[in-house]
């Protein structure tokens, strides 16, 4: 029974003090599966306070700084709040606030190969400026 009784105890404390790294983006919007926003987090492209974590159960507070990659871009984000639910678009922006304004800049590091090969390997598709492979 003190495995059960930690376990909730656990996660009355989620919901107060952090939550789950791959559950707040999928409440803020930035993927419209959970399941999508853990290979992004499990991929390692996904920082933490400038932390790389591989971590999807990663421990997110108010205030921590996040760097994700998505489409091409990078967004860095401040965490205002922590989500109590998945709602609609304007409560998800009410989540965070963007570090370095509202147009994310393209970025090199997303360009590359590595980045392409890590998040397909995530089972995410990254769109590219040019036909590779058999897409040619």
């Amino acid at each position: 029974m003190g495995t059960v009784d930690r376990a909730i105890e656990d996660k009355a404390i989620e919901d107060k003090d952090w939550q789950r790294l791959d559950k707040w983006l999928w409440c803020a919007r930035f993927m419209k599966a959970r399941t999508d926003c853990a290979r992004l987090v499990g991929g390692g492209l996904v920082r933490i306070n400038r932390q790389p974590t591989e971590k999807p159960h990663a421990r997110l507070r108010i205030g921590d700084v996040l760097t994700v990659p998505l489409r091409g871009d990078v967004r860095v984000v401040r965490v205002l709040a922590l989500a109590a639910r998945r709602g609609p678009s304007e409560e998800a922006r009410g989540l965070y606030e963007d570090v370095q304004g509202e147009v994310a800049l393209p970025c090199a590091a997303t360009e590359s190969s590595a980045y392409r090969r890590l998040s397909m390997s995530a089972g995410i598709a990254v769109a590219s400026p040019r036909p590779f492979g058999s897409r040619r």
